[in-house]
């Protein structure tokens, strides 16, 4: 009777009020115990009936999209906006959207339970409010959904004490199969009343994460700067207004937050302030959202000024998976030094402030032993951990930090507030719940020790999307008031004074959640990114320029063990491939040139080898290393099988180094050149090839010079025999010319002037000296092979 005078618009007096809403408990217990521990059945009839009820209260879907405030005080006004959407098949008739206040929930696990339950059960969920505070909705189609507000002053919703309520709202309606009225849909969430301030305040350390995923390659330019490249432009996204990072800054920097930055990111965006290329298929293009990241790093440089910031280690290493899967490959651990020392450096050169090095944070804060063992080996002291990893066995929530031996601070990030906003924000109806239970579990977890002051710590997801950033700062908002709860920095938290009864055991390496386990790197991965650390050792060596090449590549495998590839193991080894085959094409850009068989010719002779540096630095510390296989047949001197140079290349140039070799016999010898470098380890792939020995002794030597010596007399005396002919037929021709001279006196030829000299000119068309019947010396090669200096 008391709902159907609801119904009907009366509004009860205050003390009907409450009696209801105490027999509603009374009355609803026994139906409770009876569903949790399985009490005597009850009646068929009634049985159908809660079935009939369980089932039709989910007819019409309601969702509540705005409540605000968050937190009401005295003389507030509750105002309640959502939508109601009939997901049945017929049509809701006479329907009201009612409120539904209380009861006053006992504790952290009540809000638990309670946000687990749905549907609507009478005798367990409280009478509606009614009267002037309810929204008719006369009809409401089969999959029409309907808007409503509902507003009522806080002092009407007769809050007995101070804590946390259940809110719901309701529609009650009929349809032509059930005429009538019923509740055919219900929301629930949580309303915290703590209108004046507790006593004593818990403080609240909120980390607001800045974090992403890995977006450069290993690669650079050959340029002075050494252009970056990235794998593509998401990080702009990322960036632009409106981008999940661009959110997190520009929230955070009016929120009192700690901000944890993996100085990757930093670094990163830092990189694409100047010009940066992209890849593109096989080749890059040049990047062109250089504003956008300049404007980040301002925001962010303005936002952390005179704030707490914690930086994690570069590129965010996953230490569960060092702790569980690479400490047994050997030189794995030895990055986190180098890691630490490099973050902090990053931040103070970007942000221009010093941030604490002092905090590790493994993934979810789930630790054992082993992680903190190698969260603690490159010099931090403190630990973010979770109370789902760490627990307690108390009956309140205790102080965060808390000591676990060797000098060693956990700071316990507490579960429930931690994980609150990891669904999909997007939608308005999760956001507002989240926000609201948020609140809830705030206070309850103040009025569990309302007279002890005790120090929280939330650490949410590391890359919060751009709507749970949004959610997470209305929920800090919602403390502004300072009510129950103050900020606290992180520094200041990981110092306060430890709970006596907090657990300080770090659980085994067993209790470690089988799901997280399981996204761990592999050990395969690793292996993988020690070859490429020891190519690097072996490639950096030899260089004059250290810094272009170790650099960047230690900076990629430091991303190559990072946090945010968990889920992703296939992507991971496609960077991990790219990182290590980029660094082994630069590395046989030093190489010697193939060398084609050369003949040998006599007892001794040099023996070229090219070595070419097609990088654009030099090379030096090299030894380039000539073998012979047969050193009874050719060898270097005294014997020696082996003979070798240093080597010594400037930037896109080569050498040639010439070796003395002596033969012995005649024959083929395989040779091998190596490059070595100066601690003797290979460097680069051997280099083989054949000298064919023919080698001249003196007997054959002797014989060819005679030979070749009457050759050269045979054509001394042809060419003598020649040059005396010739003599003799001008001789006799000058005799017939002075004898012709002479008849023509005698017939009284004309005087003339007689010449100077008695020597004529002579004729222009007497043939010159025979030509030599000997070819010029040639310069071509005298066959196939090469053949080597002597």
């Amino acid at each position: 009777m008391a709902e159907a005078a609801d119904f009907q618009g009366m509004s009860p007096s205050p003390a009907r009020r409450w009696l209801r809403r105490t027999a509603s408990l009374f009355l609803g217990a026994p139906l409770l115990a009876g569903l949790l521990y399985g009490g005597p059945a009850t009646p068929a009839a009634a049985s159908e009936h809660t079935v009939q009820e369980a089932t039709g209260s989910r007819t019409v879907d309601v969702s509540l999209d705005t409540l605000t405030p968050t937190a009401p005080e005295k003389d507030d006004t509750l105002t309640v906006s959502g939508t109601v959407i009939n997901k049945g098949k017929q049509t809701v008739t006479d329907a009201q959207i009612d409120l539904r206040v209380g009861p006053k929930l006992s504790g952290r696990s009540a809000i638990d339970t309670a946000a687990e339950r749905t549907g609507f059960s009478y005798g367990v969920d409280p009478s509606p409010i009614g009267g002037k505070h309810t929204v008719k909705i006369p009809r409401l189609p089969a999959g029409i959904s309907q808007d409503f507000t509902l507003s009522i002053p806080v002092n009407d919703l007769e809050l007995d004490e101070e804590g946390v309520y259940q809110l719901g709202v309701s529609l009650s309606g009929q349809t032509p199969s059930e005429p009538s009225s019923r509740v055919l849909g219900i929301e629930r969430t949580f309303l915290p009343w703590q209108p004046e301030a507790t006593e004593k305040k818990t403080q609240l350390t909120y980390l607001w994460p800045l974090i992403s995923s890995t977006h450069l390659t290993a690669e650079t330019g050959s340029d002075e700067q050494q252009t970056p490249v990235f794998e593509d432009e998401t990080l702009a996204k990322e960036l632009a207004p409106g981008g999940r990072l661009d959110q997190l800054v520009s929230l955070g920097s009016e929120l009192p937050v700690t901000w944890v930055i993996d100085p990757d990111l930093l670094a990163t965006v830092d990189a694409m302030t100047r010009n940066y290329q992209v890849k593109s298929g096989t080749s890059t293009v040049a990047g062109k959202n250089q504003a956008i990241a300049k404007r980040w790093l301002s925001a962010v440089e303005a936002a952390v000024q005179g704030r707490k910031v914690v930086a994690l280690p570069f590129a965010d290493p996953d230490l569960a998976s060092l702790a569980h899967r690479g400490k047994n490959v050997s030189g794995s651990l030895s990055h986190l030094q180098p890691a630490t020392e490099v973050a902090e450096t990053t931040v103070e050169t970007i942000l221009h402030v010093k941030p604490s090095i002092d905090f590790t944070w493994p993934v979810d804060g789930a630790i054992d032993s082993s992680i903190v063992d190698v969260a603690t080996s490159a010099g931090a002291h403190k630990v973010i951990a979770r109370s789902d990893s760490l627990e307690d066995d108390l009956t309140y929530t205790p102080t965060a930090a808390r000591p676990i031996g060797g000098g060693t601070t956990a700071v316990v990030a507490d579960a429930r507030l931690s994980t609150a906003f990891q669904g999909d924000m997007l939608r308005s109806e999760n956001s507002t719940l989240a926000v609201q239970k948020f609140a809830a579990q705030s206070l309850a977890l103040t009025l569990q020790q309302p007279e002890k002051q005790r120090s929280i710590v939330v650490a949410p997801q590391r890359m919060p999307t751009a709507a749970q950033a949004q959610s997470m700062a209305n929920a800090l908002r919602a403390l502004d008031s300072q009510r129950w709860t103050q900020p606290l920095d992180l520094i200041a938290a990981a110092g306060a004074k430890p709970d006596a009864g907090a657990t300080t055991k770090v659980p085994a390496a067993s209790r470690y959640p089988e799901g997280l386990r399981k996204q761990e790197l592999q050990v395969q991965a690793f292996q993988d990114i020690r070859n490429t650390q020891n190519t690097l050792d072996n490639f950096k060596v030899i260089l004059t320029a250290q810094h272009r090449v170790v650099t960047p590549f230690g900076r990629a495998i430091d991303r190559e063990m990072s946090s945010s590839w968990r889920g992703h193991q296939g992507e991971a080894k496609l960077y991990r491939g790219s990182v290590s085959g980029y660094l082994q094409s630069l590395t046989e850009e030093v190489r010697l040139i193939e060398k084609s068989d050369v003949t040998l010719s006599g007892r001794s002779a040099t023996i070229p080898v090219t070595v070419q540096n097609k990088l654009v630095q030099g090379v030096d510390h090299l030894v380039l290393r000539l073998r012979s296989d047969m050193p009874t047949r050719l060898n270097f001197g005294q014997d020696k099988g082996i003979t070798e140079q240093p080597i010594t290349v400037a930037g896109g140039h080569s050498q040639s180094v010439k070796f003395t070799a002596e033969a012995n016999a005649n024959g083929p010898v395989s040779m091998t050149g190596q490059l070595y470098t100066e601690d003797g380890k290979p460097y680069g792939k051997p280099m083989k090839f054949t000298v064919k020995v023919s080698e001249l002794t003196p007997t054959v030597m002797l014989v060819l010079a005679g030979g070749v010596l009457l050759l050269v007399l045979a054509g001394v005396r042809m060419y003598s025999r020649r040059k005396r002919a010739a003599a003799r037929t001008a001789a006799a021709h000058a005799a017939e010319t002075a004898e012709t001279a002479e008849d023509t006196a005698e017939a009284g030829a004309p005087e003339a002037d007689a010449p100077e000299s008695g020597i004529d000119s002579p004729d222009p068309g007497q043939a010159s000296d025979p030509t030599p019947d000997t070819e010029p010396e040639s310069g071509d090669p005298s066959g196939t092979g090469e053949k080597v200096d002597r």
